[in-house]
């Protein structure tokens, strides 16, 4: 795989991406997906990530996590 992902904002693009493409049904005539935005959200939940602080270690790259949130 030589497209690697360094933050959480990439992974975040990437997933969204990624949903609009596997599920085309899901995106609205104006262009929002409510389902995948749903699954962001879930996601960043799931992670503890909070808008402020936002880093997991993902390979070589640092990524913060909220440890209040994940505790």
């Amino acid at each position: 795989m030589s497209d690697q992902i360094h933050s959480y904002s990439e992974l975040q693009q990437q997933i969204h991406e990624d949903l609009r493409i596997q599920h085309p049904e899901w995106v609205k005539p104006s262009g929002d997906c409510p389902t995948c935005d749903s699954y962001e959200s879930r996601l960043a939940e799931l992670l503890g990530v909070s808008q402020r602080s936002n880093a997991v270690t993902m390979g070589n790259s640092s990524l913060e996590i909220n440890h209040a949130a994940a505790a």
